[in-house]
């Protein structure tokens, strides 16, 4: 049968795999020279190194756990191991002494022989006949080379030998191993140079022998020729070692079921093996494992129904119709079949958990919106049965495939719900995922460019001509790039050595692993000890500064090892949403649930149609504004096609979509009964559940068939869409239509079927979107100051949203110390206030004093009044200093910015004197006597004088503002141009960042200069390098020779100019565009 051909297959694969190659696995780790957890001598922060190799399945199980515990136990400047870990995990090694860093070489060199011979036999001890001691010789006659590792290896290989034979312990011939080829000696020069921060010409650069290549037999029996039995040994080792494989099915954790609903071991009472074997199938049964694992299914998809239908309850009311009930029980039944009850209990565990914590929870993402179980759990927030969604898509109850359930969280809960899962699950059983970063086309060519001391302008124009698509090549890279880009080529062929040097191992290096991260939202929960299955290492969390467990291995290969991975994404909308609901509450008093709003709001659908969504989520971008005005949303419905439809390729039905909505294009369908699935998107395929829904309706494809037709249409599956074609001509002419008329719906869904949008995602994202919306349109000032706080760091999106604001008929106030929150607020009269902990210098710490004695004791009448209430040990000088710079302090009576920093006539800055004043008040104020009515209302000291101090020039006042907040707030120093920069210049900053779409055209822009560097070339012709700046961002500039002598000169730090240019071809670079200044 099918399946006994597929097995034999397999079998012959992996007969092949054995005869082409025997897979070694194993590590080369550091011995702490003492034990793993000293750390406080010199010889602590080094190790000797040592070579452990897996024989065996148990091999590799001691190989992983030794290894990870090298991280996690033993990481002093590097992960190391001791000798107590060798002996407890020993079973299942091969171990041989490594390199001259090993213990016994490292001991032999230093005239400790003794030492030398104890250590190996402790080894002999503990290994027996799977310790070998390791000779090399990497004779080299380069004189680039490293001179000096041969003699020393002859001189340490003798008395290896001589050890060797005393103590009945076997040799092997090894070469240490860096590169591939003979020919990769110099790429790996270049390697070690960027990895040690050192320049090629450096003298004193760390240096290999150059032999560091995988030898062939041929060459290692040539250098080991008077020492047969040490290359025969390696054949033994070779050997000794098992076929075994570290695949395993999925390790699905184990979630802590409530006693009272059941236990296994009422549940093996309950239901003998027969009886399971009959309920799930002996294929099924078999498949899943044996009857331990079997019944722990059973007590999991039984719980996992118990809370489906309570929470079907809450979600539909108490009478669940037929449809529900069907619906629910199906699903139930194959996420059992498959296996998967306690991946179900585990999610909804921790966003249960999560939306108890006050975390934001998205309402879904994916195809996991399909299911109903999911939206019953609370695991999604979209009724699937409303929205047409299939779980099929979701899970094919046809194939077996772990479920991948994507949850966003608000960025800051994210946080907060991995460490509740760390401590439920333990720490040791979650872990994060590695990736591996590598050397990319551009970055090989800079960083050899940077070991070879290229000039950084040469640098950065060779990686500039490197474009980002070449046609007919799947995937760009430098070799592709030399080939097609004439500029390149040169380079590559060039007389100067440097310049053709850096291409050539640019292009020898690219790919190469050059650092390691941790996967964005991959996190693993394990069933037991993580390190069990896969080694782990540590990282450490950027924005914490946790200690976190990293798997060593990526993503592709952690699913075939079982471990079970779930995505905890951070989604920024869900923190601006989360910002706007409080600020909402603070300044009206109203507690809103975003999830229960009105989903006919006419409000937000004026909004839609206005186009007015810069801000919202998924619908802001010019082009969709565009598309929303022509559309006139007036339903849910549309709002999702909209989403779905506003892509590359599917983008060009969007008039026609718009049309048929109005009326202007007639709806037609090709069969009546289409319309069923057909009606919401006015006759258009725009989702992939409707090619699925339509297959079943049409020729009576099986939920898991509709599926398979799905995915082969997305991926362009030739031979598979072949053979679904004939099941669906054979099953639609079976149910009555025609051949012709399938024919043509079968190469309209060919035509748009890999364009189809998944239906599931486009509904939760859209329905993040109208919460968005929403919000705008029915508390604008307080949602736009939620977007204000969530963009901070990105100066072109701050400017473009306060334009908003402005548009809005609302001000971006500046930070005030009695209006002020943590983040933007608005104030009483619908004005955005900045934050307080947005000003830099400013902590939250300082700032959460400052608002919580403002909410205490009421506002701050004066500046003094200030210094007398506040902390001042975390609302400091500096602190206080950034608030005065960035106008928090302006509303204050009695003193403005200038003054902080004018001097008394002792020559005393003012600030120092407040300083000094509030520290003195407190401190007399906490110890003054009580007076005669019981309080201290009669405590008084004399408060100092504040000087007098002329005014800042606008540009001086706001270039303080803008350093302090990152942005011109209360005023621009272009404003007196804001209408010739608006209305005259044609190009701003932002359109200058890509000149392509403006070559050939006559353009004007105009900004202020904020900086300027001059100098002159190796020729000794002048340069002016220049940036300037306007509402939309900055733009660097330069110009050379007769522009520099004619233009330079207007290159002025907070000149405000109005430039013409041309975007024209560079003169000596003609693939590259600049602004020639006309």
């Amino acid at each position: 049968d099918a399946d006994g051909r597929k097995e034999a297959l397999q079998q012959q694969l992996q007969a092949a795999e054995q005869k082409l190659f025997k897979p070694i696995v194993g590590c080369e780790c550091y011995l702490a020279r003492r034990d793993r957890f000293s750390q406080s001598e010199k010889i602590d922060g080094s190790g000797w190194h040592l070579v452990v190799l897996a024989k065996n399945l148990t091999g590799y199980k001691n190989l992983i756990k030794i290894v990870s515990k090298s991280w996690t136990e033993g990481f002093y400047y590097r992960p190391r191991i001791d000798k107590e870990l060798l002996e407890q995990h020993s079973e299942g090694l091969i171990v041989s002494s490594a390199c001259l860093g090993g213990e016994i070489s490292r001991k032999v060199d230093s005239g400790q022989t003794s030492d030398a011979e104890e250590a190996v036999q402790w080894y002999k001890r503990v290994f027996g006949d799977d310790y070998y001691l390791e000779l090399q010789r990497h004779k080299t006659n380069r004189p680039d080379a490293d001179q000096s590792t041969y003699p020393k290896q002859e001189r340490v290989n003798q008395e290896l030998i001589r050890i060797a034979r005393k103590y009945d312990v076997k040799l092997i011939a090894t070469n240490d191993v860096h590169f591939v080829n003979e020919e990769d000696a110099d790429a790996h020069d270049r390697l070690i140079c960027l990895s040690t921060g050192k320049d090629f010409d450096d003298p004193d650069r760390m240096r290999y022998t150059k032999q560091e290549w995988l030898k062939s037999t041929e060459e290692m029996n040539r250098i080991f020729a008077d020492i047969p039995e040490a290359l025969t040994n390696t054949l033994e080792v070779a050997d000794k070692v098992e076929f075994y494989s570290i695949d395993n099915p999925p390790l699905m954790p184990f979630y802590p079921i409530d006693p009272a609903f059941g236990t296994e071991e009422q549940y093996r009472e309950k239901y003998p093996e027969q009886v399971l074997m009959e309920e799930f199938g002996k294929d099924t049964f078999h498949r899943l494992g044996d009857y331990d694992k079997v019944i722990r299914v059973k007590l999991e998809a039984d719980y996992l129904a118990h809370l489906t239908f309570q929470g079907a309850q809450r979600r539909y009311g108490e009478e669940l119709t037929e449809e529900i009930h069907e619906r629910l029980t199906f699903e139930l039944e194959t996420i059992k079949r498959m296996g998967f009850p306690g991946y179900f209990l585990i999610v909804q565990d921790f966003i249960n958990a999560a939306r108890e914590m006050d975390v934001a929870v998205g309402p879904g993402r994916g195809s996991a919106a399909g299911s109903a179980a999911a939206y019953c759990l609370g695991i999604t927030d979209i009724d699937p049965l409303k929205y047409d969604l299939l779980f099929e898509r979701f899970l094919n109850p046809d194939r077996i495939s772990m479920p991948d359930i994507d949850i966003d969280f608000d960025d800051e809960g994210r946080g907060k719900v991995l460490r509740w899962v760390t401590e439920k699950y333990g720490s040791e059983k979650v872990a994060h995922i590695i990736t591996y970063g590598t050397m990319a086309t551009k970055s090989s060519i800079k960083d050899v460019a940077r070991v070879h001391k290229l000039p950084l302008s040469e640098s950065n124009r060779l990686a500039k001509l490197v474009p980002d698509r070449i046609p007919n090549v799947k995937k760009v890279n430098l070799r592709a790039a030399i080939d097609n880009v004439p500029e390149l080529k040169e380079a590559a062929n060039s007389s100067d050595p440097l310049l053709r040097d850096t291409l050539r191992y640019a292009c020898m290096l690219e790919g190469n692993v050059r650092n390691t991260g941790v996967h964005a939202c991959g996190v693993i929960i394990g069933q037991t000890d993580i390190s069990d299955v896969v080694p782990i290492s540590t990282a450490e969390d950027k924005e914490t500064r946790e200690k976190l467990l990293v798997t060593q291995y990526e993503g592709s290969v952690i699913e075939e090892t079982g471990l079970i991975k779930m995505d905890f994404l951070g989604l920024k909308t869900l923190s601006i949403i989360k910002d706007a609901l409080v600020t909402i509450e603070q300044t009206r008093g109203v507690k809103i649930n975003i999830d229960t709003i009105d989903m006919n709001d006419a409000t937000t659908y004026r909004l839609y149609c206005n186009g007015q969504t810069t801000g919202t989520f998924q619908f802001e971008s010019t082009g969709m504004q565009k598309y929303l005005k022509e559309l006139q949303p007036s339903k849910f419905e549309d709002l999702i096609a909209m989403n779905a439809l506003y892509r590359p390729g599917p983008m060009d039905y969007i008039p026609s979509f718009i049309a048929r909505k109005h009326g202007r294009e007639e709806i037609s369908y090709d069969l009546p009964i289409m319309e069923k699935y057909l009606s919401e998107t006015y006759g258009i395929t725009v989702y992939q559940e409707q090619v699925m829904l339509l297959s079943r309706l049409l020729a009576g494809f099986t939920r898991g068939q509709s599926d398979e037709l799905r995915k082969a249409m997305g991926k362009k599956l030739i031979d598979k869409m072949t053979a679904l074609k004939e099941k669906f001509l054979a099953g639609g002419k079976q149910n009555g239509y025609q051949e012709k008329i399938l024919n043509k719906i079968w190469a309209d869904w060919e035509k748009f079927a890999s364009y189809a949008f998944n239906k599931s995602h486009a509904t939760c994202y859209s329905w993040v979107a109208y919460q968005t919306a929403w919000l705008k349109a029915n508390y604008p000032s307080e949602y736009m100051a939620a977007v204000l706080s969530n963009n901070l760091n990105n100066i072109t999106e701050i400017t473009k949203f306060m334009d908003e604001c402005k548009a809005m008929g609302m001000n971006v106030l500046c930070p005030d110390v009695n209006e002020s929150f943590l983040k933007f607020s608005v104030n009483s009269e619908g004005d955005v206030r900045f934050g307080l902990a947005a000003i830099k210098s400013v902590g939250q710490g300082a700032a959460n004093d400052i608002i919580a004695e403002r909410e205490k004791n009421g506002p701050y009448s004066d500046i003094f009044d200030f210094v007398e209430r506040v902390n001042l040990s975390s609302c400091n000088k500096k602190t206080i200093e950034a608030l005065a710079l960035a106008g928090a302090f302006d509303s204050l009576p009695g003193i403005h910015r200038e003054q902080f920093f004018a001097t008394n006539s002792k020559g005393e800055e003012f600030m120092e004197t407040l300083i000094r004043y509030g520290s003195k008040y407190q401190m007399d104020k906490q110890g003054a006597m009580v007076s005669l009515f019981g309080d201290d209302t009669s405590f008084q000291i004399a408060r100092p004088e504040i000087p007098q101090a002329a005014r800042w020039s606008d540009l001086e006042r706001l270039n303080k503002e803008r350093e302090l907040i990152g942005i011109y707030l209360s005023a621009h120093p272009l404003d007196d141009y804001e209408f010739i920069l608006k209305y005259v210049c044609n190009a701003d900053t932002v359109r200058l960042q890509e000149l392509e779409p403006l070559n050939g055209m006559e353009i004007t822009f105009g900004g202020i200069i904020t900086m300027v560097r001059e100098g002159q070339t190796k020729r000794g012709s002048p340069y002016t390098i220049f940036k300037i700046e306007d509402y939309a961002g900055s733009y660097e500039m330069a110009l050379f020779s007769e522009d520099s002598v004619n233009f330079g000169r207007y290159a002025r730090i907070g000149l405000s100019i109005y430039i013409e240019g041309k975007v024209q071809p560079k003169r000596y670079r003609e693939n590259e565009l600049e602004v020639k200044i006309t």
